[in-house]
Order: structure tokens, then sequence, then C-alpha cells
């Protein structure tokens, strides 16, 4: 870790973690805000609310670095493959001899474990046609409606707008780690 300023190592690490922690408490405390519509006499039992989620949340969602521009660029990216992907879905379901022909595919994953690794899973299923079926180790399988189309380069477009999200280099994945049992 550089130095982000004069005071020291251990100083920057407790001021960072203030920070998300301080975001966070902001955020549940937005929230709690707009679920009881601004009420004051909400706040007896809102503030404890707020602090016990910032804490939990904390635990179980430990910080990580997420890059703003990353994040925008993944915004275009999410929508158009939400939209190509339902407009795809309902021409093959509409069409009369429904060209599908649906099967397994295993992608070799270089996103480390982690929040990164989860998120990526999870927005598979945007993609056309495709839901993730299992995560092994260091492997994705995904069930495509089209094992024709080569879903394998979208899966690695995806893994790199994601890796770029997330501020984190991808690993060089093995072309073994899929062929092991998962």
């Amino acid at each position: 870790m550089g130095r982000l300023s004069g005071r020291g190592w251990f100083s920057d690490l407790m001021n960072i973690h203030f920070r998300r922690v301080w975001f966070r408490a902001a955020a549940f405390t937005f929230m709690w805000w707009m679920l009881t519509a601004g009420s004051v006499n909400s706040w007896l039992v809102g503030a404890p609310v707020v602090l016990v989620a910032t804490l939990i949340s904390m635990v179980l969602v430990p910080p990580f670095s997420c890059s703003v521009v990353g994040s925008v660029r993944f915004v275009p990216f999410f929508i158009w493959h939400s939209l190509r992907g339902g407009a795809d879905v309902a021409w093959r379901a509409f069409h009369p001899q429904m060209p599908i022909a649906p099967g397994l595919v295993d992608f070799p994953l270089r996103l480390p474990p982690g929040m990164c690794r989860v998120f990526m899973v999870n927005t598979v299923s945007l993609l056309p046609g495709t839901l993730s079926v299992e995560l092994g180790a260091n492997c994705l399988k995904v069930h495509v409606l089209d094992i024709r189309k080569n879903v394998l380069s979208e899966l690695a477009t995806l893994e790199q707008i994601v890796a770029k999200m997330f501020k984190i280099s991808l690993q060089d994945a093995k072309g073994d780690e899929c062929n092991e049992e998962i």
C-alpha cells in the first residue's frame, strides 16, 4: 500500500476503512429515511437499525475496490445485453421452427474468488440465452440456448469488464481446470 499521507500506513488504513464505514452508514441512513418517509419519531428504532446494518454489512461484505469509470462502462454493457438477450429469447420463442440448440458450456474463470467472481456469475444470465448453472473452483458451467453461438467470447468480454470494474487483473487460466469434475 502506498503512502496516502505522512501519518503512516496504519493511519491511512484506518482512514480508508472509516470512509467505507461512513459511506455505508450514510447509505443505510438514507434508506431508513426513505422507508419511513422522513418521520422523526422513527429514529428511536432507526438509529440502532442503521448501526447494526452497517456493522453486519462490514462483516458480510468486506470492503472492496470499485472503479467509477469501470462501473460507468458496465452500465451500457448491461443495458445493451439485457435488451439484446430479451429480444433474442423472444424471437426464438415465437419463431415457427424455434431455432435453439441448447447445451452446457464450461468457461474457465480468471477472476479471483470473492465479490468480483460472484458479480460475474450473477451477471452471466443477462447475456443472450445464458444462465449460470454451477460454479466450480475455477470453472463456470453455463446453460446456453444455442451452443452454435460463440458464447465463450462474450463471457470473456464480460469477465474483462468485471475485472476493470473491480480494479483487478485477470489470472492466467489453465486449460484443464474445466475438465475436472465440478
